[in-house]
């Protein structure tokens, strides 16, 4: 009679299947990895001036409701933090909206637009910087745009580095109970009232706009970072 004796077990495939689906799984995450470690680290992103907005440095992440206190237009409170995952173009203005303000939320509505499959990855955002009713029109061609009144000299120290952008404030007329109220918003107010901005989703203040922005450049900025990032 002849007797086997069983060898070893046979472990060698399995350790290196087990090494493929790891090697696998570590290259899925690289680029999930590397942009965030990129959108945290603005400092190395390449200079190669392809960007039409100005690169904010250093990154300010998106307000607490006790640092920038937001209310939507029907007076309820509003945290702008409830965004955070998208990207979001942003403007500011005095609820009246002259045109140079219906332009700004034209060129983000349709940057918004253009973005096809993407456009759910976009929110675009409007701050009201004074009591003034918003015209009829302005609701009904800008629906979809998250409006929400803000104080100047608040939402300054967010979107104008601590309001350090915006221009000096003059001093109060002698006597006045409320020019000095007046005079302390009117220059944040104005400052606010030329740029727009881009904050990421990871929640940091990102690209600013100059004043009469390019909105096919604008478009552009928008529509390279989206293809470029797997965030939001």
């Amino acid at each position: 009679m002849t007797s086997t004796t069983a060898g070893p077990p046979r472990t060698a495939p399995r350790r290196r299947s087990t090494l493929t689906l790891v090697i696998v799984f570590l290259v899925s995450l690289a680029p999930v990895l590397a942009a965030v470690v990129f959108y945290l680290n603005p400092q190395w992103w390449p200079r190669d001036g392809s960007n039409y907005g100005t690169l904010i440095e250093p990154q300010r992440d998106l307000p607490t409701p006790a640092q920038l206190p937001l209310a939507t237009l029907d007076g309820q409170p509003y945290d702008l933090r409830q965004l955070r995952g998208k990207w979001l173009l942003m403007a500011a203005d005095g609820g009246a909206c002259p045109e140079s303000c219906a332009r700004k939320l034209f060129i983000i509505r349709n940057s918004h637009a253009s973005q096809g499959k993407n456009v759910d990855r976009v929110a675009r955002i409007w701050f009201i910087t004074d009591d003034a009713p918003v015209p009829q029109k302005v609701l009904d061609a800008y629906v979809g745009t998250v409006m929400v009144r803000a104080r100047p000299e608040q939402l300054a120290a967010f979107l104008l580095d601590g309001g350090a952008n915006a221009a000096p404030t003059a001093a109060p007329a002698a006597g006045t109970g409320t020019g000095s109220v007046n005079n302390a918003t009117a220059a944040p107010a104005a400052a606010l009232a030329g740029p727009m901005w881009l904050a990421d989703p990871l929640g940091h203040l990102m690209l600013q706009f100059p004043a009469d922005a390019d909105p096919v450049k604008v478009r552009g900025d928008l529509s390279k970072l989206i293809y470029n990032s797997r965030i939001g």
